[in-house]
């Protein structure tokens, strides 16, 4: 019972709300707790519709990235928010008790307006513009985006009809409005009105606790519904509604997706005994894409985004995750590497002090020796992954340096003798040896590997570049113009990118997750 949890949460009064439940929750049952309040895209950008964003994620990669770097143990979320796809390393933990899953409509003077060809609807969601359009397509719809708070402000203050909102968030924070009610006709989002927590899924005693917490029936309903989402949009942002319930030990579902516009729309229903419901979400989803949804979701795509970033090192589909929903992200290797052929004259006699300044450098030496062979008194590396795969494959490394300059000059103050042998490409910068030799230090250089250019013409929509190494730079500008972000993964990188480029930004640690993280800043 002496664990901290600390609850991650977005810092609107209604997830606060939310967060607040869970604590509630976790408290009564001896835990302590901690809440800690991040800021999302979705609550920063305001002033572009939330399918513009990426509907799905928007609001939930802020907590991921502070999850993945261990700054909060629990991440508190509306699920109907949740990507079905999550980030490595990150599961579900638990789903509270459903709350109202209607949508509700907030009306300024008298519902007159839903008989008269003309009115003016407010929502930031696709699926409830789309709905609605296909019920009223004469209506105007106009975009609304904030916390519940602000969208009632606004619905005060211009001159519309009425607004859309989850009445679930407005009755949890006892804002409901008089002149309101639940629209029985439309279909929800996938799980609307459940609070899910996630954790690492490393932590098994965080989520052990929270599965005390676990309502199994909402799990269940839910889990269905998301599934029919992923099944359909294929990452894509829809018009998707979904919602299962189990009643007298069966489980009944409804779907949906609809035309952007309304003018089209594709339903399904059915009904299966609990127990049997495994296969429910993918029969509901292949009815739906038979049926003409496959055409309705191709034609959503073509109306995607154009790519925005671009990564000179292919990415995973871990990393690609990690980007705000409004970065739309292309990836290639603009350096190939060629590992060398070594002697074993590089090992005599056995270096007593020894660089290596990348992983590339690392699975060179592996490729010519066994690590037995490799009996290096003193490692230095630059970078933490370049530690981490050395003393997973040969050996403790000494000491570590973000990059080539600084552990030069660690090396001038502390090196164990006058003697290194650096194990290195053939296109390196100059800054580690010849800091050494000047200070009298003998380098052996090693050609371990070579880097060869091989970059691509990007697209005129591409705003900004990320740069792995001096080397991707310089590969970057054989082919195309200065006109972009250079968004790097460390100094070296950044001081041969500010020979290039105007606007240089720099990584707070020298990983891909972290550059990630650099575009999503600029982004908010």
């Amino acid at each position: 019972m002496s664990k901290l949890i600390r609850i991650g949460t977005r810092d609107s009064e209604l997830a606060l709300w939310q967060a607040k439940t869970v604590q509630q929750q976790l408290e009564h049952l001896g835990y302590k707790t901690q809440l800690v309040p991040v800021k999302s895209t979705g609550d920063l950008v305001l002033n572009k519709p939330i399918y513009e964003l990426g509907i799905t994620g928007v609001f939930t990669k802020t907590l991921d990235i502070a999850m993945l770097n261990e700054e909060i143990d629990i991440a508190v979320h509306s699920l109907k928010d949740v990507p079905t796809l999550l980030p490595k390393g990150i599961v579900q933990a638990a789903v509270l008790k459903r709350g109202n899953v209607k949508d509700c409509l907030v009306y300024k003077n008298n519902e007159e307006f839903l008989s008269q060809r003309n009115a003016v609807i407010a929502t930031g969601s696709l699926r409830r513009r789309a709905q609605w359009l296909n019920r009223y397509p004469t209506h105007s719809l106009v975009d609304l985006r904030g916390n519940v708070n602000s969208r009632l402000q606004k619905l005060e203050d211009n001159n519309w009809n009425a607004a859309i909102f989850a009445a679930a968030g407005l009755g949890r924070i006892g804002l409901r409005p008089e002149q309101s009610f639940n629209l029985d006709w439309m279909l929800p989002a996938p799980a609307q009105g459940a609070i899910m927590i996630t954790a690492l899924e490393s932590d098994e005693e965080t989520r052990t606790i929270c599965a005390e917490i676990n309502h199994e029936d909402t799990e269940t309903c839910t889990s269905i519904e998301r599934k029919f989402l992923n099944l359909l949009e294929g990452g894509c942002s829809a018009p998707i509604g979904a919602l299962a319930f189990i009643k007298n030990e069966e489980v009944h579902f409804q779907g949906v997706l609809l035309s952007l516009d309304g003018s089209k729309k594709i339903e399904v229903q059915r009904t299966v005994d609990l127990g049997k419901h495994e296969e429910l979400a993918e029969f509901c989803a292949n009815y739906i894409i038979e049926r003409g949804g496959k055409r309705l979701m191709d034609d959503i795509k073509i109306a995607s985004k154009d790519v925005n970033i671009y990564s000179t090192k292919t990415l995973t589909d871990d990393q690609k995750q990690l980007f705000h929903d409004d970065v739309v992200s292309e990836s290639s290797d603009f350096i190939k590497i060629s590992l060398n052929r070594m002697t074993s004259k590089a090992l005599r006699p056995m270096p007593k002090n020894v660089i290596i300044t990348s992983k590339n450098a690392v699975e060179a030496l592996l490729m010519n020796f066994a690590p037995q062979e490799l009996q290096f008194e003193n490692i230095y590396c630059v970078g933490r992954r370049t530690k981490r795969l050395t003393e997973r494959k040969i050996g403790k490394v000494k000491h570590t340096e973000n990059n080539s300059k600084k552990l030069a000059e660690h090396l001038v103050e502390y090196i164990d003798g006058t003697e290194v042998t650096y194990f290195c490409s053939d296109i390196r910068l100059d800054d580690l040896p010849t800091i050494l030799k000047d200070n009298h230090i003998e380098v052996n250089e090693i050609t371990a590997y070579e880097t060869k250019y091989d970059a691509v013409k990007i697209k005129d929509s591409v705003k900004g570049v990320m740069f792995y190494s001096p080397s991707t730079v310089q590969s970057y500008k054989q082919e195309n113009d200065d006109d972009v972000i250079a968004f790097c993964i460390g100094d070296t990188t950044a001081k041969e990118a500010s020979k290039h480029f105007e606007d240089v930004r720099i990584a707070k640690v020298p990983t891909v997750e972290s550059v990630i993280e650099l575009v999503n800043e600029y982004y908010v």
